[in-house]
């Protein structure tokens, strides 16, 4: 399946600066697959991460009877506005380092730990998550907003009475108004399932979580089973979530976090055969004024034919995260040689490939980073004029000026078969304000690879934990 950017044709009053790829043979490359489509053509007066329009953040529809909900960026939900272009990107850029920093902490052989109830949220280093969800709390429901979390097990929200709770967009949740709330006692099957082990016991008896992040952020409180609306759809009952008392951190106005990671007490864990152990999504695009993406339960009974199917691997050392077989990168239709085995998760759980939606930029291990640069760079040639590079990214340029620009594609290539995904042209490049572009990929301070949000934005992403396989395509969103 090709997915690209739709050759922009207008007429052209401003000059044309259009940028060659040389060409080069490689093996194993035919003329009609993904990977050798070589160009991408822009517009950058209108080169926006455009999104589809969208459902309020509140409604819901039924997707072939599969529940559907509204998946918001963190501005549209703040309405956070900034003085320019360049000063969101900054903002981005030093919640994603972060973000970056401590998943390369946490999943780094040496310092892996087995921290009772520790867990990661989305930007958690500087107090926030990147795409929210609005669910129905309790019985009658309370309308909450929730951060995402690819890589989080934990679902919990801020609950009365609270001792210590930070500024939320919406009432906190009151379990003495729900019907279906109720606490989970200690000792149960479902207080050991907690990550940990944790069994720890309030004095009432119930079971006590505890959720630590790596800037000194926390929830504290006890464990219930309550039920979860999403939208109109039918209510789901008996969901353990956290009910935090104590809670410390920004979260940019969220009740608490959802996770979707691969554990047992992520909500697809939770919802198991209801769900089929799949979910798919499409993540909607940065800024205030931005549409809703999605967020579906459950396996689509007709499997999307032309998707790009990959292998999903498991770290045993922190079974949460989804990691995606990579193999290897390409450039202008023509592969990259890079060293075997640059992306492989290995025994001891260093390396490989997290596909996150809290970290934006794409982080590579160095040496496949400056490769995919210096391939790109040339590829570019000198047909258009380079600028500073801007915060974490390196390779820019200053397209103010241009009304049509030529650029070449970037692949990524899955499993033993070599899959290529071709990604669109809006996933490669990201404005940084006065007409100039970066591109949207960075070294990783360590073997670790992670696939991020702005090379997802667009593409409807299905992840099938029952099968091990996660597909990507074949249509955008």
């Amino acid at each position: 399946m090709v997915m690209h950017a739709a050759a922009i044709t207008t007429t052209l009053l401003l000059p044309v600066a259009l940028l060659f790829v040389s060409a080069v043979i490689m093996s194993g490359a035919s003329a009609s697959s993904p990977s050798s489509l070589r160009f991408h053509y822009i517009d950058p007066r209108n080169f926006t991460m455009a999104a589809p329009t969208s459902p309020s953040p509140s409604s819901l529809s039924r997707r072939d009877g599969r529940p559907s909900l509204a998946l918001l960026h963190r501005d549209a939900v703040s309405g956070r506005t900034y003085p320019s272009t360049r000063h969101a990107m900054l903002g981005l850029a030093a919640r994603d380092g972060a973000r970056a920093q401590y998943l390369q902490r946490r999943l780094s052989p040496t310092t892996m730990t087995t921290e009772v109830g520790s867990e990661v949220v989305s930007g958690i280093s500087e107090g926030s998550g990147e795409y929210f969800v609005r669910v129905g709390v309790g019985s009658p429901p309370t309308e909450q907003y929730l951060v995402v979390d690819s890589g989080s097990d934990v679902i919990w929200v801020q609950c009365r009475p609270c001792a210590e709770c930070y500024q939320q967009a919406d009432p906190l949740f009151d379990p003495a108004g729900s019907a279906s709330f109720a606490a989970v006692p200690c000792g149960s099957g479902v207080c050991r399932t907690l990550p940990g082990g944790s069994s720890d016991c309030a004095d009432s008896g119930a079971c006590r979580y505890q959720v630590s992040y790596g800037d000194g952020s926390y929830t504290q409180g006890v464990l219930a089973m309550e039920t979860l609306t999403f939208g109109d759809s039918t209510p789901v009952q008996g969901v353990a979530i956290g009910c935090g008392h104590r809670n410390r951190g920004l979260f940019v106005g969220a009740a608490g976090l959802l996770g979707l990671g691969w554990g047992p007490m992520s909500l697809v864990g939770q919802l198991g055969g209801a769900a089929g152990g799949a979910f798919s999504y499409c993540l909607a695009s940065r800024g205030a004024d931005a549409g809703a993406g999605s967020l579906v339960f459950g396996r689509d009974d007709a499997m999307p034919v032309g998707a790009v199917w990959v292998p999903l691997l498991r770290n045993a050392q922190e079974p949460s995260f989804y990691y995606v077989g990579l193999t290897g990168l390409g450039v202008g239709g023509e592969r990259l040689p890079l060293q075997d085995g640059l992306f492989d998760l290995t025994e001891d759980g260093g390396g490989g490939v997290v596909l996150d939606t809290g970290t934006a930029v794409t982080r590579l291990p160095p040496d496949a980073y400056a490769a995919l640069r210096d391939a790109f760079a040339d590829a570019v040639g000198g047909g258009l004029p380079r600028a500073p590079g801007v915060s974490l990214l390196d390779t820019c340029y200053d397209l103010s000026g241009y009304a049509s620009v030529r650029v070449p594609t970037v692949a990524l290539y899955f499993g033993r078969d070599g899959a290529a995904l071709t990604l669109p042209a809006r996933n490669l490049l990201v404005e940084m304000g006065g007409g100039v572009y970066c591109l949207a990929f960075a070294a990783s301070a360590s073997g670790l690879s992670i696939l991020g949000n702005i090379q997802q934005q667009g593409i409807q992403i299905t992840v099938d934990s029952a099968t091990g396989y996660v597909g990507f395509g074949p249509t955008t969103c």
